[in-house]
This record gives structure tokens, sequence and C-alpha cells, in this order.
């Protein structure tokens, strides 16, 4: 992708992680977050972050907790400051560009294979495509194709989700809706903490 005046983001942002507590451990003793390579991650591989978001990661965290197969025992959350670097941001109309035409190019390389893209799936009954396989390969086939022309690598990935159930009746906005941040250059997280509990006798600074 071609860089611009504004391709880097220059604020640092604040993610939560949904993890377990024996991960939290870890990273607050000098370890790191493992990235996740999962062929249906919904933002291609990377380690993931809710953005601004403790409340979602830790719902997330317990949510699967309760699957027989899940790492996730004991549900807590961990916060990163995070730079985003040079980023796909994917509610930036020249990322969503590019992300469009790569599809067209990947979707030519397996036409030639005589194979099917990958679909994004619902588990179950739920609407939601929770099984991002087509968005992943469409997202890791960009970056393939940053590292084959040389040019610079994306240092994160960033999007906006429609999720869950109508907020409302009628209603444009739902329950589960999220930005999430996919860190692809571990050097983007400045540092780790543990989420406090806010002092009720202060208010929040502005």
């Amino acid at each position: 992708m071609k860089q611009t005046l504004y391709s880097s983001r220059s604020n640092l942002y604040i993610g939560f992680h949904g993890c377990d507590q024996s991960v939290v451990d870890l990273v607050l003793n000098g370890g790191t977050l493992k990235p996740s390579i999962n062929s249906y991650d919904w933002l291609g591989h990377g380690m993931y972050f809710w953005e601004n978001n403790q409340q979602r990661a830790m719902e997330f965290a317990i949510e699967a907790s309760k699957r027989k197969s899940s790492s996730i025992k004991n549900p807590a959350v961990i916060g990163a400051v995070i730079d985003l670097g040079y980023c796909l941001d994917l509610t930036d109309a020249a990322c969503i560009y590019e992300l469009r035409q790569s599809y067209k190019a990947l979707l030519n390389v397996f036409k030639a294979a005589g194979k099917d893209l990958p679909l994004n799936k619902a588990i179950g009954k739920k609407g939601d495509l929770l099984l991002r396989e087509r968005d992943c390969a469409v997202i890791e086939f960009e970056h393939t194709i940053n590292e084959t022309a040389r040019v610079k690598s994306f240092d994160s990935v960033r999007g906006a989700f429609i999720e869950g159930k109508k907020l409302y009746p009628n209603s444009g906005i739902y329950e589960k809706n999220h930005i999430q941040i996919c860190v692809r250059n571990p050097n983007c997280i400045k540092g780790y903490f543990l989420p406090r509990i806010k002092d009720e006798k202060y208010s929040n600074p502005e």
C-alpha cells in the first residue's frame, strides 16, 4: 500500500485483552502475549485488543471460559498502551479500498488454482459471522503483497465491527459493537498494565 502523510497513527491507544489469569501474571512478570494465528482471526494474525473497552474484554474471557476446549479457566483482563504505527485501519477509506484490491487479487489466485475462497461463517444458530476465514485470508494476503513488493509492513490492523442483537427495536446500533486492534509488531506495545478501579473520591481527569 502506498503511504500517505497520514498513514501512521500518531496517538497512543488503550487496549484490553481478555485471557486467563495465568496469562496476566506471566505478562506482568516480563512475559508477552502470544500472537493469534487462527485461520478465522477477524483482522489476521497478531495480538488482539479491544480498543478502550475493558468490559467487552472481560465478557469475551467469560464467554470463552464456558467452552470445554478453552484455555481460559479463570477469566481476567490485561491492559496495554499501544502505538498503532503504520496501521491498516479499516475505518479509513484508503485502507478499505486497498483491501478490496487485495481481495480481487486473491480471488484470481484461487480461481487459477481451481479452488474457492474460504467463507466467513456463523457458529451454530448465531447470526454473527464469528469465524472470519475469508477476511483473515484477504488481510494476510495484503501483508504478503506488501512483503513481496518490499514495501513497509503494517505494524497493526484496526477495524470496527457490528456484532450482537439490536440494542432496541429498529435500531442501527448493536449490543456488541466494538473496535478491535490487532498488533503485528510487538514494539507497538509500549507497556502492559493491570486495570485499576476508579477512586470514587475523585473525578476523572478531563
